[in-house]
């Protein structure tokens, strides 16, 4: 096994071991989903989300691929797709990284912390800058609606659809971190 292997096996490993409830798709750890916990002390606390996580082949020199399957109200993030926007990614990436930074300290902080100015979802920009408590109102809806852990979606692993839901609730979308 070459030593990019060892490493993706190694980091999947670590996010095992830290308590992430991981689900290997075709036992490869290129590609499974996770489950996620809003972060304590932000208006996410309390919701679970299944996010998508592709290695890249190319991991730990690329960043993983990242996307929520049911829906979030933030303003980087797309609430069709799933697909984040997170240019700091780059900036914070290094093949020194593993991949558990990137679900107890980058996306922790992006929710915490959401920056208006890369958004992707244009009413969550609007309400954050221009009325913070129907924007929190619409956060916890959301979290109420779609991040409850008894409704979080299947995604079956021959298709890259959710199983569970064939509305457009939770779509799969893609975009590197």
């Amino acid at each position: 096994m070459s030593s990019l292997g060892r490493r993706r096996e190694t980091d999947v490993t670590r996010l095992m071991m830290n308590d992430f409830d991981v689900d290997l798709i075709d036992d490869s750890v290129f590609d499974f989903n996770l489950i996620f916990h809003g972060p304590v002390g932000s208006f996410y606390e309390g919701g679970v989300w299944k996010l998508h996580v592709q290695l890249p082949v190319d991991y730990p020199y690329k960043p993983p691929i990242v996307t929520f399957i049911n829906k979030i109200f933030h303003p980087n993030i797309d609430e069709n797709s799933g697909a984040i926007c997170l240019d700091v990614m780059d900036k914070l990436w290094s093949p020194m990284s593993d991949i558990v930074k990137v679900f107890e300290i980058i996306l922790p902080q992006l929710l915490l912390d959401p920056n208006p100015d890369h958004g992707l979802n244009h009413e969550a920009i609007f309400l954050l800058m221009t009325d913070k408590q129907e924007y929190e109102d619409k956060v916890k809806e959301y979290r109420d609606l779609y991040a409850i852990e008894n409704d979080v979606p299947v995604v079956s692993e021959d298709e890259d659809e959710p199983s569970d839901d064939d509305s457009d609730d939770a779509v799969v979308g893609h975009l590197e971190l």
